[in-house]
C-alpha cells in the first residue's frame, strides 16, 4: 500500500528537510520512498513543494493530481493551490498563518490566512489547522513549525508514521545540540493535533 505526503509552503520554512524526515522514517519502516522538490523563482520566499511517495513499488516520484493522502502545508494558501493533488477524503494539516510568497506579492495580490482556512473547510473532508506562530514561541525558536507540523501529522495517523518513529527520524538527522528542541516542537505539533481533532485512532 503506497502512501502520498505532499507538502507545500515558502522558501526558508523547512519545506524539505521535513520532506527527507518523513521519507527517512518511511525507509525505516521498509518502505521504498521516492522524493521530488520543485523550488520556485526565489528559493528563499518563493513556493516550494516536495512530493514523498512511499510504498512497496514507487515508479515516479511525482505525486499525480487526485493522489495526495495528505497535504501538509506551511501556509494556507499553498494549501489551497495544491487541493488538486489531494484525493477525495484526502487531509490537509495546515499551519494557520499566511506568509506569501514572492510570486503572489509581485502580482500584487494578498490574502489571509483566515480566508484560505475557510475555503479548506467548505472544500476538504478532514482539516487539521495548528497555530504554527503560537507553538514557535512556545517552543522558543521560529525555525520549528516544520518539525511541529510533522509531530502533528504523527499524532493524526495519516502518514502511517508514529510520534515515536518519527522522534527518532528526528533524533538520527538533526544536530544533537538541537534535538531536545526538536523533540518540544513535536510534541507540541501533536498536542495541537489533537486539540484541532486530529487525535491518533
Amino acid at each position: 500500500m503506497s502512501r502520498n505526503c505532499l507538502l507545500c509552503g515558502v522558501g526558508g520554512q523547512g519545506v524539505v528537510l521535513a520532506s527527507r524526515l518523513i521519507a527517512y522514517a518511511a525507509m525505516e519502516q521498509g518502505d521504498f520512498v521516492r522524493t521530488t522538490e520543485t523550488i520556485g523563482m526565489a528559493q528563499r520566499g518563493g513556493a516550494v513543494v516536495s512530493h514523498v511517495r512511499a510504498g512497496e513499488e514507487i515508479h515516479s516520484p511525482l505525486i499525480p493530481v487526485g493522489c495526495a493522502d495528505v497535504i501538509l502545508a506551511f501556509e494556507p494558501g499553498e494549501a489551497v493551490r495544491c487541493l488538486p493533488y489531494l484525493k477525495a477524503g484526502g487531509t490537509v494539516i495546515t499551519n494557520s498563518r499566511s506568509v506569501q510568497p514572492v510570486t503572489s506579492s509581485l502580482g500584487g495580490g494578498s490574502y489571509s490566512g483566515e480566508e484560505m482556512t475557510a475555503y479548506l473547510r467548505e472544500k476538504v473532508s478532514r482539516l487539521i489547522v495548528i497555530d504554527g506562530e503560537e507553538i514557535c514561541r512556545k517552543a522558543g525558536a521560529s525555525k520549528v513549525l516544520n518539525v511541529a507540523l510533522l509531530g502533528a501529522a504523527a499524532q493524526s495517523g495519516v502518514l502511517g508514521i508514529t510520534p515515536e518513529e518519527m522522534l527518532e527520524a528526528v533524533k538520527r538527522n538533526v544536530k544533537k545540540s538541537y534535538i531536545a528542541l526538536n523533540e518540544h516542537a513535536l510534541k507540541l505539533g501533536a498536542d495541537a493535533a489533537c486539540v484541532a481533532g486530529g487525535e491518533q485512532s
